[in-house]
């Protein structure tokens, strides 16, 4: 028998009879011989038209007060599906995040998870109940317990914290998605299933933009050693297994008060080649590149900036010993880039340049990170 944790996202309980689906699909779970905790979102798009609501009242609501709103998009989802489950003869209950102990920080819309204290959890679990929990919040450590949100990606967030605090067998979150993909399917049609990611991968997919997976919930998997899977609420596929190492016991307490840096790397071996005033032309870039990975040179980053008028400023940053090949494959390609263009194309390049990389997950939703580590 497994300790389960899933996630159902707003589009997975967007209606009566998806709820209906989401709970037959618990109950299967349990009559498999698992125990299981359920995380919903709030349903189809309801956290827009609370958001929506609160703006035809005031144009600039009190973050205290959109807190206290938006909490309310979940608890219609928990006890909805609680009433489906209970419908199909299935034990459960539903909980709010501050019933089953989600502690957060006092930073209302976007707090951080302090602590779980899962005592009511694991009561209920022995009690062989399913227990449904409202994601995308908590209740602060101040006096007042006041009811704060997590902010994007929050019920992701719930969803593996809470996995990390009753120490799960395996967490999976289900979406509307067969797993996790190469790319947005929904821009790239033809994008490939991934069978296996590891954390750092994924966490890095995250970062970038996937919006598959919240970083910071990626980020407390990889810290506790905890079994993503990634599925589609639709199918019985298996989806993407969320590969995390081997870690060793850490407390629960400030779970998500890590270090926001892990580390800061430099490279001194850079050399920037850029092209001034290229005309603004689609096609260029790939040109320019194109004739540069001829004469297999690696390069590192691509920057480009937008003059006024019709052109543009693109440079690259290669190794300083591919500087001088980098700039003759520059300069070869000018007459071809400057077509009939009257403004013209030239080649910098620039070796004193060094490259400084910050890393860390927890600078996501951390104002001053990038300052602290740009102070001259």
């Amino acid at each position: 028998m497994a300790l389960v944790v899933q996630k159902y996202g707003g589009s997975s309980v967007g209606s009566v009879e998806r709820i209906q689906a989401v709970a037959k699909r618990v109950q299967q779970t349990v009559k498999a011989g698992n125990s299981l905790v359920v995380v919903v979102s709030a349903m189809g798009k309801t956290t827009d038209g609370l958001v929506s609501l609160a703006k035809e009242i005031s144009s600039n609501p009190s973050r205290r007060e959109m807190d206290m709103l938006l909490s309310t998009g979940e608890q219609v989802s928990i006890a909805l599906l609680t009433m489906a489950l209970q419908e199909l003869g299935q034990d459960a209950i539903s909980l709010t995040g501050a019933q089953v102990g989600i502690v957060t920080e006092a930073a209302h819309s976007k707090a951080r998870i302090l602590e779980i204290s899962p005592d009511r959890l694991q009561r209920h679990l022995q009690e062989g109940k399913v227990i449904v929990v409202a994601g995308f919040q908590g209740i602060s450590n101040t006096s007042e317990l006041e009811i704060t949100t997590l902010g994007r990606g929050g019920s992701d967030t719930s969803a593996v914290a809470l996995a990390a605090a009753i120490k799960a067998d395996y967490c999976e979150i289900y979406t509307d998605v067969p797993g996790i993909l190469t790319t947005d399917p929904r821009l790239v049609p033809n994008a490939q299933l991934l069978r296996e990611i590891t954390a750092n991968e994924m966490l890095e997919l995250a970062s970038l933009g996937a919006k598959v997976l919240h970083p910071r919930a990626v980020e407390i998997a990889r810290n506790y050693g905890v079994d993503l899977v990634v599925r589609s609420s639709w199918s019985d596929d298996p989806g993407t297994k969320v590969l995390c190492p081997p870690i060793q016991a850490r407390p629960l307490t400030d779970l998500e008060l890590t270090r926001p840096v892990d580390a800061v790397e430099f490279d001194l071996d850079q050399a920037k080649v850029s092209l001034w005033r290229v005309p603004d032309r689609p096609g260029i870039a790939a040109h320019l590149f194109g004739e540069i990975s001829q004469k297999n040179i690696d390069i590192d980053l691509i920057i480009q900036s937008i003059h006024e008028g019709n052109t543009n400023d693109i440079a690259c940053t290669v190794t300083r010993a591919e500087a001088k090949r980098t700039e003759a494959v520059a300069v070869a390609i000018i007459p071809s880039l400057q077509g009939e263009a009257t403004t013209p194309v030239e080649v910098m390049v620039e070796k004193d340049i060094a490259k400084i990389a910050i890393a860390g997950a927890g600078m996501i939703g951390r104002p001053g990170i990038a300052a602290k580590c740009l102070i001259p």
